[in-house]
């Protein structure tokens, strides 16, 4: 069929019974034929369940619960997320019967959302709205006992200001009865009145009562902390059958720590003991309240450098003197010249040691897993969780340095015997449970000794003195090659109690053979050069209630003619 479009020929040729039939089948099979169908996006809120919060930062794990409405693909969108969340730094775990795809965050052509109210927040709005209701009741009372005064009132002025003319047939008997009518309506209207105002008082009260009540509820739901307001979306592709799923997040975020603290209480009853108890400071200012989670204190430091630093060759060259007047004459350009023929050309790279962070541990790790759910508010800074409490039997000892202090301390020597670093943090010092001050505990790790003071012991006494040599100067006699210097030191234990006493002094010492230094001490130092610092010395004994202990010490210093002593 010449002139006409291939598909009119084409339906020309084919018999319009057959044509029917393939139309039908058509039909047919678009009708069981599955489609793809649209994602369709499903909103989701999440629950923090638990935290395991590191010295600086924080991993939170989120539970989302969401269902799906079909069997296939769907968009889910997490709309609580803070705003300051870092995809990056997230981790998604589909639940059985979830795949999971692509995901993202997104802020901005976010779904509208009512502002989320935590649990205190919805106990306290409960409150205001059962105390607006008692104010609006003592409202309506009041205003009720007002209609009767007003009513009460209203009848009594009327009746006052009667002035009606008599009827035309009054007699005195009928101008009698009407008077006492009105007298009898007058004293009771006013009667009613009075019974009225005697109620409107304490109306007024529940009024006022109710209304001051319900300012206070809505301060303390003011001042409660609530959910935060900025956040973003999180957006996640994934394929689940229809029915109830979870997806688990996990999300490091930074604005969280915490730090040990300890209670350090010594006692010397029935036996030198040591109780080391343990406590953590959180802190978090992430935006969002952990509300009844697990928490776990870590002390692995994800933030902290990762790696070994790295080393670089030095090299280095020698030339001629350099004559540095010479150069400071010369201009700029010609002491770039001289510069350049005297020294030769070194290329020097620039390789500062880079700063390497990443999810590692520094040292070992402890981990501390606490026994019940806690809420930390959003806030929160320094909220103190107790833990546990260890016990360890000291050494301790009354340490005295008479050549600067005038009284002892208290010193106890312990051994971390169980099997953890104790991590370094602020410790407060009690003796026999009384506060006698602060310190800082650097890391100890197990099997290490440590001493910490307990303050002061005012019981012993302590005594350096001079006593005057034969020129008549106070414990110092020197001449031009020769110093000698006498010290008495005396401890004495005013106390109930017996005391094991360390002292410790100092006497000079040379490096040099033509400076010869002599002393004698008596009773002779337990111990010289303490701790390897050459000169220092140390007297150990046990001091009784009541008694005394003096240490003579003198040195003498001498040298040849023509030196000084420096």
């Amino acid at each position: 069929m010449q002139g006409q479009p291939p598909q009119a020929y084409l339906a020309a040729s084919i018999p319009q019974d057959k044509a029917f039939a393939m139309r039908a089948l058509l039909s047919l099979l678009l009708a069981t034929t599955a489609l793809p169908a649209l994602a369709e996006t499903i909103p989701a809120t999440s629950r923090i369940t638990a935290v395991t919060v590191y010295p600086e930062g924080a991993k939170l794990t989120r539970e989302v619960t969401f269902t799906a409405p079909a069997a296939g693909s769907h968009d889910l969108l997490v709309t609580d997320l803070p705003a300051a969340s870092d995809s990056g730094l997230i981790q998604l775990q589909p639940g059985q019967g979830v795949q999971l795809g692509a995901f993202n965050l997104r802020a901005d052509r976010l779904p509208p959302r009512e502002d989320p109210l935590t649990p205190d927040q919805e106990a306290a709005k409960t409150e205001v709205g059962r105390l607006e209701a008692a104010e609006q009741q003592a409202l309506m009372a009041l205003d009720a006992v007002q209609a009767k005064v007003d009513a009460a009132d209203a009848q009594a002025a009327f009746l006052s200001s009667f002035s009606g003319a008599l009827p035309d047939a009054a007699t005195p008997d009928t101008i009698k009865a009407m008077a006492a009518m009105i007298g009898t309506e007058t004293l009771a209207a006013r009667q009613a009145a009075l019974a009225a105002r005697a109620e409107l008082w304490p109306a007024q009260k529940a009024l006022s009562e109710a209304q001051v009540a319900l300012q206070k509820a809505r301060e303390a739901y003011d001042a409660l902390p609530g959910a935060d307001t900025d956040y973003t979306a999180l957006s996640v592709a994934l394929t689940a059958e229809a029915g109830e799923h979870t997806v688990t997040i996990t999300q490091y975020v930074g604005e969280a720590g915490w730090r040990p603290f300890y209670d350090l209480n010594l006692t010397r009853k029935d036996g030198d003991a040591l109780a080391f108890n343990r406590s953590v400071l959180v802190t978090q200012y992430t935006g969002e309240d952990w509300s009844g989670v697990a928490l776990t204190l870590s002390s692995s430091a994800p933030t902290q450098q990762a790696a070994p630093s790295m080393l670089w060759p030095e090299l280095r060259s020698i030339g001629p003197e350099v004559d540095e007047e010479m150069l400071a004459r010369a201009s700029g350009v010609a002491a770039d010249a001289v510069m350049e023929e005297m020294e030769p050309a070194v290329i020097v790279e620039d390789r500062s040691s880079p700063i390497l962070a990443g999810a590692a541990i520094e040292g070992d790790t402890v981990v501390y897993i606490y026994p019940e759910a806690v809420t930390v508010a959003s806030g929160s800074e320094d909220l103190r969780l107790a833990l546990d409490s260890l016990a360890f039997a000291p050494v301790v000892e009354a340490v005295a340095v008479p050549r600067l202090d005038r009284t002892a301390f208290v010193s106890a020597s312990f051994t971390n015997a169980s099997d953890e670093p104790l991590l370094p943090g602020e410790a407060m010092l009690y003796r026999e449970g009384v506060l006698v001050g602060t310190a800082w505990l650097d890391v100890i790790a197990p099997g290490v000794e440590t001493d910490v003071g307990f303050g002061a012991l005012e019981t012993l006494r302590i005594k350096r003195e001079m006593p005057k040599l034969a020129t008549g100067e106070t414990g110092v006699f020197t001449t031009s090659n020769e110093r000698r210097e006498s010290a008495v030191i005396t401890v004495e234990n005013t106390g109930a109690e017996a005391w094991p006493v360390r002292l410790l002094d100092l006497v000079p010492y040379s490096e040099q053979e033509d400076l010869e230094i002599e002393v004698t001490a008596d009773p002779a130092p337990s111990e010289t050069d303490v701790d390897g610092q050459r000169g220092i010395l140390a007297w150990e004994f046990e001091l009784a209630a009541g008694g005394k202990q003096t240490i003579t010490l003198e040195q003498t210093l001498s040298w040849p003619e023509g030196m000084v002593l420096r």
